[in-house]
C-alpha cells in the first residue's frame, strides 16, 4: 500500500503549473490515490468585470463569475487524466494561493501537496516569499516542489 492516498496540486493555468499537475497525476496514478486539483482565485470586482464585459462583448462570458477558474481546472483535469490518474476532483478555492492550498490539504487530510517551483528563484520570491517556499514551510503534509521551469 502506498503512503499517499490523497494528493493535492495547485494550478494557476500556467504551463509551469500544468507540469506540476502532470507530475502529481503520475504520482497519484501510481499510488492509486485521489488527486485534488485546486485553483485559488479572488472574486472579481463587479466594476472591473463590467468594463471588461463592455470591451469583450460576445466573449464576456469568459470573465464572468469564476469561468476562467473553471476553464483552468478543466484543462488541468484533462492533463491529469492524460498522465494516468483515475480519480480526480476539481476545487476552485477563494483566497490567496498558499493559505487556500494549505486549508485544502488540512480539510481533505491530504498526504501530499505538489506545487511547481515558479517563484523560488525570483527577486520578489526571495524578498517577499513565494508560493513554493511558503507552502513547504507551513504545510502539515509532505510537499513535493516540482522543477517546472525550463
Amino acid at each position: 500500500m502506498s503512503a499517499y492516498r490523497t494528493v493535492v496540486v495547485g494550478t494557476d493555468g500556467s504551463e509551469s503549473s500544468l507540469r506540476a499537475v502532470e507530475k502529481a497525476a503520475a504520482i497519484a496514478g501510481d499510488a492509486d490515490a485521489k488527486l485534488i486539483i485546486a485553483c485559488a482565485y479572488y472574486p472579481a470586482d463587479p466594476k472591473d468585470v463590467g468594463k471588461a464585459a463592455d470591451a469583450l462583448k460576445d466573449e464576456a462570458y469568459q470573465i464572468t463569475g469564476s469561468a476562467p477558474t473553471y476553464d483552468i481546472l478543466r484543462t488541468a483535469r484533462e492533463r491529469a487524466h492524460g498522465a494516468g490518474v483515475k480519480e480526480v476532483e476539481e476545487r476552485a478555492v477563494v483566497g490567496a494561493p498558499v493559505e487556500s492550498l494549505l486549508e485544502l490539504v488540512d480539510e481533505t487530510k491530504a498526504d501530499l501537496l505538489v506545487i511547481g517551483n515558479r517563484g523560488l528563484n525570483t527577486l520578489t520570491g526571495r524578498l517577499l516569499g513565494s508560493v513554493p517556499s511558503d507552502a513547504a514551510r507551513k504545510s502539515t503534509s509532505d510537499v513535493l516542489i516540482v522543477h517546472t521551469i525550463r
